[in-house]
């Protein structure tokens, strides 16, 4: 039986998600509670995105292979559903910066990874003394200087579509980086924060953080908006992009086709990233 997990957590405290000897990691926080609670050898979970050190979640899935018999032996005398019986004694150990929101039978040919169709990812960040709050300083980024919100949504349009984004990625040997950008802009929030929406099918290592690192400069004014297709199309990593923190990312949500559809998609992704692991790590 595959179950889907829904979580969210603070990443801060974390070497990122994937599992790492000796390191303190998402995965093996939420693979060690799976054993717990299931009382098995081990789990297995694979996610829709690996976040790196620092990036936060609030929308990341994951699914899992267990049994129906350890799964219904797990929810013992609870009159909840093995599901939410499972999801409501995860809670109880794991730590408190991971948090489970749902866990579900997942449809039939459901891929968290291969099956998501877009992953969608925010940005935050105070430019102005006034929006700069102590209590948000763990996942907004604080800036010295002004950013002019114009410029920048206008260098981004330069971005949006299907492209080679090797300018922006930190490069894995054999790993494509043609992703498509689906949406990319800026808007200031009430309190004064300026917020990226960024959506694509997938990403590549750094691409977000290098994407708004690239704006950045734009909405200084140190570069005309035309420079960000101009770095896009040199195909080869500008020194003068900085990849911004990554404290200020946050994965928000991902997407899935229709239940029938899973399993199509899941195939059409694996023949297109081919053999090498896309980690999706942005």
């Amino acid at each position: 039986m595959r179950i889907r997990i829904d979580l969210a957590y603070d990443g801060a405290d974390f070497h990122g998600w994937a599992r790492q000897p000796g390191l303190r990691t998402v995965q093996g926080a939420l693979e060690a509670a799976l054993v717990t609670v299931l009382r098995v050898p081990e789990v297995a979970v694979t996610c829709a995105g690996r976040t790196d050190t620092g990036v936060h979640a609030r929308g990341q899935v994951v699914h899992a292979d267990v049994t129906d018999e350890v799964l219904a032996a797990s929810a013992g005398r609870s009159a909840d559903p093995p599901p939410a019986a499972l999801a409501r004694r995860l809670n109880g150990i794991l730590p408190p910066d991971v948090r489970v929101h749902r866990v579900a039978p997942a449809p039939a040919g459901f891929d968290a990874r291969f099956g998501a169709t877009w992953r969608r990812y925010a940005y935050r960040v105070a430019d102005r003394p006034e929006a700069v709050d102590p209590l948000t300083r763990g996942h907004v980024l604080a800036w010295p200087r002004p950013l002019d919100l114009g410029p920048m949504n206008a260098a981004a349009e330069h971005l949006v579509g299907e492209h080679d984004f090797a300018a922006f990625c930190k490069q894995r040997a054999g790993a494509s980086t043609v992703r498509e950008l689906r949406e990319l802009g800026w808007s200031r929030s009430s309190s004064g924060v300026l917020g990226a929406r960024v959506v694509a099918d997938a990403f590549c290592h750094h691409m977000v953080r290098s994407l708004v690192g690239c704006l950045v400069v734009v909405g200084e004014g140190r570069r005309p908006p035309s420079w960000a297709g101009e770095v896009l199309a040199a195909g080869v990593r500008d020194p003068a992009v900085p990849v911004v923190p990554a404290h200020g990312l946050t994965l928000e949500e991902v997407g899935y086709p229709a239940d029938d559809a899973l399993a199509a998609q899941a195939d059409r992704t694996r023949r297109v990233r081919g053999p090498v692991p896309q980690e999706n790590r942005p």
